[in-house]
């Protein structure tokens, strides 16, 4: 039988701890290519882009607007999976009932990244 001491179990404990930790803190802020892969995952970039307007607003626009609103993040969120009409127009954007709401938080984290 192979025992491992209660010493050496606490520091393993500790290192899986320390690491699940650092890799969720990393999963809070996506980068710009993993964002972009979830934005075209999700057909965003079928109507916008981030330089240019296209059907809808160019994602630099919409960071610019909002980087400096409190809760900016969860006011994107929201509008990306439940839709908008008239804030940027008279195109409105649809519901996006395929987003999660875990996803919707980090294409708002994303788009806010590119102010």
């Amino acid at each position: 039988m192979n025992l491992v001491s209660p010493t050496r179990m606490t520091i393993t404990a500790l290192v899986a701890a320390v690491a699940l930790t650092c890799a969720g803190a990393a999963g809070a802020q996506p980068s710009g290519a993993d964002g972009l892969a979830l934005a075209r995952q999700k057909n965003c970039m079928s109507c916008h882009s981030e330089q240019r307007a296209l059907l809808g607003p160019a994602l630099r626009d919409i960071a610019a607007k909002y980087a400096s609103r409190p809760h900016a993040q969860t006011y994107l969120a929201r509008k990306i999976t439940d839709g908008s009409s008239g804030v940027w127009g008279p195109v409105p954007m649809p519901a996006n009932t395929q987003v999660s709401a875990a996803q919707a938080a980090t294409l708002a984290a994303w788009i806010l990244s590119l102010k």
